[in-house]
């Protein structure tokens, strides 16, 4: 489906980064300087990228994250390309978030009012701070992976279509759904990197 849309799957692999940045021989994320390294040697390899990318971060090699590196690979990432000047049209799904990660990531997520796809064993899930409405139509979105704009009538919530409408393309905003250039749908980041699994 990616090839479809021009979207290239990228995979990075945050505990090569690392070792490549900071020259450590550990994979512990636990300094805001180790964390800018390694985000400023992600945004260096995503602008050199020409297509709209979707990029699987994983995080499995890592073993220990603090808050101000999760602040700095995770929140400030998603922020730089929230922004109108970001380098290039880059999409994020985390990899290998373990349960050691996840409080330290949704922290920074919630503090910045951010949402990020994450991977583990194959299912999908939104984390960060999405609020009620966002979070029922991603969850149609994923078990779909393609919403066209008339499925959205479809939709048997307890909401109107409007809003609905309204939920969905504030995902796509927050850069968790991928509109297709031409507005007719709206696809799920998995969709997109099924096959990097």
């Amino acid at each position: 489906m990616r090839r479809e849309f021009g979207i290239d799957p990228i995979e990075i692999d945050v505990g090569m980064v690392l070792q490549r940045s900071v020259a450590s021989l550990y994979s512990h994320l636990i300094t805001r300087p180790t964390g800018r390294a390694v985000r400023l040697a992600i945004e260096s390899q995503l602008a050199e990228v020409e297509r709209p990318s979707v990029s699987m971060i994983d995080l499995s090699e890592v073993t220990i994250l603090d808050f101000s590196c999760a602040d700095e690979v995770v929140a400030k990432l998603l922020l730089r390309f929230l922004k109108p000047d970001r380098p290039s049209e880059a999409y994020f799904v985390l990899r290998g978030v373990s349960a050691d990660h996840l409080d330290q990531i949704e922290t920074v997520l919630e503090r910045q009012k951010l949402l990020a796809v994450s991977e583990s064993g194959g299912e999908f899930y939104l984390i960060g701070a999405p609020d009620a409405l966002e979070d029922v139509v991603w969850r149609r979105l994923e078990g779909r992976e393609t919403l066209a704009a008339e499925d959205l009538d479809d939709l048997d919530a307890e909401f109107e279509s409007d809003e609905e409408r309204e939920a969905l393309d504030s995902l796509v905003k927050r850069r968790v759904a991928f509109r297709v250039p031409d507005g007719g749908r709206t696809l799920s980041l998995s969709s997109l990197i099924r096959d990097l699994l």
